[in-house]
């Protein structure tokens, strides 16, 4: 074995890849990206008039949820899964995404598929307003299997350092606005995978409904003024992360009949899944949350009317989050 193509690499079909991608990757920028598709880097320019702009980044992964992609033959969303844990951790602290960067990693080149991938990511960070300012596909033969993928993304953003989102905004008696997500986005699949089993692909076109991208919406409600504090709804389920933007003497009550839980949650109750496993692990149809104050809910649910938001609780005194 004396060259890198018999090693496993090939160097052909990575060039093939990447000039099947140029076009995709390039309709995402806009004027105020620095560089040349195909380079080392590329950069954007930070948005005139910020007064003191801070840099925010956010990396986040697919996860398990690419097998199923995989065992399904079906890869068309799985860049919104990317794009969306990304620019919507983001977004929790009210910053804006300016460029997002991606990585696949693959035990062997698939034409077809990884153009698709690539076609997702772009698609999601134009709905997420944000371009797609380069990105890596890597073959690791011999390391990974030759089926294996995997796929991960990291994003830049901006917001000005006084108008940063967090818990000392939080004032008691602050509603709690749900968003609403119509699936599992991209959580918890480890454990959906372990109990449905082989059966997974009977049910692959439901599991891989992509995810809902927020931060647009979401940063037309910060504009407002009246969001103080925000709660990306991942792995870890609405009590774990919304008590992350709560501060130190403050807790929140949930009241879990506010909203109706997507049918594939059922799916898993039925499966055997217990209310408190269900209640750590998945987002159960709110997939973010804005902390708000009372005089600001009415303008809030009318900005974000695109995800059916409701109140779906209030901050008191006290400690930690209260599904009830």
């Amino acid at each position: 074995m004396t060259s890198y193509r018999e090693a496993g690499v090939d160097l052909e079909g990575a060039d093939r890849h990447t000039d099947s991608i140029a076009e995709t990757v390039t309709n995402t920028w806009t004027t105020e990206v620095f560089g040349s598709f195909g380079g080392f880097a590329a950069g954007v320019r930070i948005p005139d008039g910020m007064r003191d702009p801070v840099l925010m980044m956010s990396t986040d992964g697919v996860g398990t949820k690419l097998e199923i992609a995989r065992q399904a033959d079906h890869w068309q969303g799985v860049g919104f899964d990317l794009v969306a844990m990304c620019v919507d951790d983001l977004a929790v602290s009210g910053a804006a995404p300016l460029g997002f960067v991606d990585y696949l990693a693959v035990g062997s080149l698939r034409a077809a598929r990884d153009r698709a991938i690539v076609e997702s990511v772009a698609a999601a960070c134009l709905r997420a307003g944000c371009p797609l300012l380069g990105g890596e596909t890597a073959e690791h033969p011999g390391v990974m299997n030759e089926e294996a993928i995997d796929l991960a993304g990291a994003v830049m953003g901006v917001v000005e350092s006084d108008a940063i989102l967090g818990p000392d905004r939080v004032d008691e008696g602050d509603l709690i606005i749900g968003l609403c997500s119509p699936n599992l986005r991209s959580n918890g699949f480890s454990l959906v995978r372990s109990v449905l089993g082989p059966e997974i692909v009977d049910f692959a076109d439901v599991l891989l409904e992509p995810s809902v991208i927020y931060s647009p919406i979401v940063l037309d409600a910060v504009r407002t003024g009246g969001v103080h504090a925000a709660a990306h709804i991942t792995g870890g389920g609405l009590a774990a992360n919304l008590a992350r933007s709560l501060p130190n003497g403050l807790g929140a009550g949930i009241d879990v009949s506010s909203w109706e839980r997507p049918g594939v949650f059922a799916l898993l109750t039925d499966r055997g899944v217990p209310e408190d496993e269900m209640r750590r692990t998945f987002n159960l149809g709110i997939g973010f949350c804005l902390v708000v104050s009372e005089t600001a809910v009415d303008t809030v649910l009318e900005m974000t009317s695109s995800h059916s938001p409701r109140v779906i609780g209030a901050v008191h005194a006290g400690q930690g989050v209260v599904l009830s």
